[in-house]
């Protein structure tokens, strides 16, 4: 499947363009992903152990995964449609002084179209609820895996319970992220993900939730995917 190469929404991009300046604040508007960040590359790296691969992340925003999986010496390629966001995480990346990450200002789609079957591990998270067509980019990751490669998704699924947490309760109650962040509409039910991977020719292997302990702040991973939840692919080898 041949996805198109402008699922891009351009509310979505200037959305986290906006926020750029913060991106590396753990204490500001994206501090959920900063503590978030070691559960989903905990899940990644149990699944695929990341050193020696070739990794991409899309929507790699300022770079907080995209780093965090470089120091798990993996040779990361981030790609984003955000320009800010791009510049600090180039800008991160030389404080941080790690020259296996490699930035683009591209799509998946357009990736796929370039680089196809030239990663072990791609890694797809909370973007797909973001862009016009979640479906197309789904099939876009499928075609940038390598034979035997895997694929990873995290997302919100879509139910009141989501609803209720991720919007009503992290974006105004208890002011974890910025109002606006997210919209029900675009909250994806893990059936739908796992039908849409395998309609891609992926190999479903696993699904796991992330819980959120507002006592401690902490996410866990968990059985529980009422509310986030990463789903693992494989490619046939």
């Amino acid at each position: 499947m041949n996805a198109p190469a402008s699922n891009v929404d351009p509310a979505e991009v200037r959305k986290f363009d906006d926020l750029a300046s913060r991106w590396w604040d753990p204490d500001g508007e994206f501090k959920p992903l900063h503590k978030i960040n070691p559960v989903r590359i905990e899940y990644v790296n149990q699944r695929s152990p990341l050193a020696g691969t070739r990794t991409l992340d899309v929507g790699c925003g300022g770079g907080i995964l995209s780093e965090g999986m470089a120091r798990l010496e993996a040779e990361v390629t981030g790609i984003d449609m955000a320009p800010s966001p791009l510049s600090v995480a180039r800008m991160h990346q030389k404080k941080s002084d790690l020259d296996t990450i490699r930035y683009l200002a591209t799509t998946a789609e357009q990736l796929a179209d370039e680089e196809p079957a030239s990663f072990d591990v791609v890694t797809c998270m909370e973007v797909i609820e973001h862009v016009p067509d979640p479906m197309s980019l789904v099939a876009a990751c499928a075609r940038l895996a390598k034979p035997g490669g895997n694929v990873y998704f995290s997302t919100l699924n879509r139910n009141v319970k989501a609803f209720l947490m991720a919007i009503v309760g992290a974006e105004y109650v208890l002011r974890m992220l910025p109002k606006g962040t997210h919209e029900y509409e675009r909250f994806i039910k893990p059936s739908e993900l796992r039908r849409w991977g395998i309609a891609a020719e992926l190999d479903f292997q696993d699904v796991a939730g992330i819980t959120y302990a507002p006592l401690t702040g902490s996410f866990s991973l968990s059985s529980d995917v009422a509310v986030n939840y990463l789903m693992h692919f494989s490619v046939p080898a």
